[in-house]
């Protein structure tokens, strides 16, 4: 097959970033020809609430001069308008409630035009895939044509080395933005007792908070983008894991890395987390914009080893099955369906 995979971004420790560049190594392997569109490689104004409007229209008008493909990708509402652009089978990949995260980011304003937009990109697709099950249900009762897949993880490509920095080491490793919840971060940081050494990984909107925060407080520690080589051998190195998003699709790519280098995740129930885990199973579970619980979290974590370490066994168990050999072949199952319905 000749693929056209369309991304706002193919670098980075973010979940899209890591799932088209897992995808594309994984199809590759099997033979397939895949090229890619992204900020990269297509003009973009590297500015908060420009990147991806521009990414938008650079990549639209960069796509009409593309020929035919088996199959256009697009990933995220941001890559629909190139993906309308090009011939072939259209499939747009969603990762979140698209106007929903607009909303909270930048206005109900900006909010209310991003589902208005999303509702015509929806159009353009032959098939709309999802990570989850109630996203499922909610696109399918309006009527679109929609699939489940996952996002994935190349379980063999991890490091395994490990790196502890400090005796009592957690981590939290992903975009700075309010719907990761890096904001309960910081509140969970100023009651951190002094002994436990947060470690703070990613760039994005809220980096300036974290420096300083970082800068006022001897225990917390701000490492900035780290490459993946770096990412996980600290993610091995930590106590745990924090990750409270207020949003995501479905598991996300740190949480699913984490579970496979054995380190106890807390997480809250956002996305395919409330669907795929379980309190004290697979992870601990904690409630929405509440730092309080976060910090229940790690006293239970380091105060309770044999449940640690069985909640680290399952988890592990668990996240085996998000594996890009199995993945994988959903994507080219979902590929070679849309193919067989040509007229």
């Amino acid at each position: 097959m000749k693929i056209l995979i369309i991304s706002p971004t193919q670098s980075g420790i973010g979940g899209i970033a890591q799932n088209v560049k897992g995808l594309t190594n994984y199809l590759k392997k099997q033979g397939h020809t895949v090229e890619i569109i992204s900020s990269e490689n297509t003009l973009t104004i590297p500015i908060r609430g420009l990147k991806n409007p521009s990414f938008m229209i650079s990549s639209f008008l960069k796509t009409k001069f593309y020929k035919k493909y088996d199959i256009i990708h697009a990933q995220n509402i941001a890559s629909s308008l190139a993906m309308k652009n090009v011939q072939g089978k259209k499939l747009l990949s969603l990762w979140g409630m698209f106007g929903d995260q607009i909303e909270l980011l930048h206005g109900k304003t900006l909010g209310t035009l991003s589902k208005k937009f999303e509702k015509n990109a929806l159009e353009w697709a032959d098939v709309i895939t999802v990570p989850s099950k109630e996203m499922y249900d909610f696109y399918t009762n309006k009527g679109y044509k929609v699939e489940i897949l996952s996002n994935a993880i190349d379980i063999s490509s991890l490091p395994k080395n490990e790196e502890r920095l400090y005796k009592k080491q957690i981590i939290f490793a992903g975009r700075l933005s309010e719907e990761k919840g890096i904001l309960d971060m910081i509140e969970v940081a100023k009651k951190l007792p002094k002994e436990i050494n947060l470690l703070i990984l990613g760039s994005g909107p809220e980096e300036l908070k974290i420096k300083k925060l970082a800068e006022k407080l001897s225990n917390v520690h701000y490492l900035g983008y780290q490459p993946k080589e770096k990412v996980i051998p600290l993610i091995r190195g930590s106590d745990i894991l924090i990750q409270p998003s207020l949003m995501e699709g479905g598991l996300s790519t740190s949480l699913l890395e984490a579970m496979i280098c054995k380190v106890p995740t807390i997480t809250t129930t956002a996305g395919r987390n409330k669907e795929t885990l379980e309190h004290l199973k697979t992870a601990y579970i904690i409630k929405f914009n509440s730092p309080d619980s976060i910090i229940d979290g790690i006293n239970y974590l380091f105060s309770n080893e044999q449940d640690r370490i069985k909640l680290t066994e399952n988890a592990y168990v668990l996240a085996k099955n998000f594996d890009w050999n199995t993945i994988g072949k959903r994507h080219l199952e979902i590929y070679e369906k849309m193919l067989e319905s040509i007229n």
